[in-house]
């Protein structure tokens, strides 16, 4: 019998997002005491959202990792104001987009998408590693 993960082509979006929610998963398993990622800086180029805005500590990042699995396997988005606000700009820089062929538009998409998801699985586990460090434990 074939693992669940064998059944998917390793492009497979179905198992890009699961690969992701494991991760995440693993985190919380993983990291007991959250609070200790508080004011812990970051060394990656990923943090600044905006030069405007100053850089999170990983605690923020936990947090973010868990609504973006949240928001993956529930299937709702919920934005604050602000996140509501970048959205709406980027949709404006996008709609140039729109007037393209779907199946193009689809297939940009989905490239995004397994991008994004990638680069948050990793983060995801570069976090849990980093707390594993903090707290002087190797795997």
């Amino acid at each position: 019998m074939q693992s669940a993960e064998a059944r998917f082509n390793k492009n497979s979006l179905f198992l890009a997002l699961r690969k992701y929610s494991s991760a995440v998963r693993d985190m919380e398993q993983t990291i007991l005491l959250p609070s200790l990622l508080r004011d812990v800086p970051s060394d990656e180029v990923w943090d600044c959202d905006a030069a405007d805005e100053s850089c999170r500590d990983l605690y923020d990042h936990y947090l973010m990792f868990k609504a973006v699995r949240t928001t993956v396997e529930s299937g709702l988005i919920s934005m604050d104001d602000h996140k509501a606000k970048k959205n709406m700009t980027l949709n404006k820089t996008l709609e140039p987009l729109l007037d393209t062929d779907p199946e193009a538009l689809f297939c940009f998409h989905l490239r995004g998408l397994f991008s994004v998801m990638s680069d948050l699985s990793k983060k995801s586990q570069s976090l849990t590693e980093k707390y594993m460090d903090i707290i002087g434990v190797t795997r």
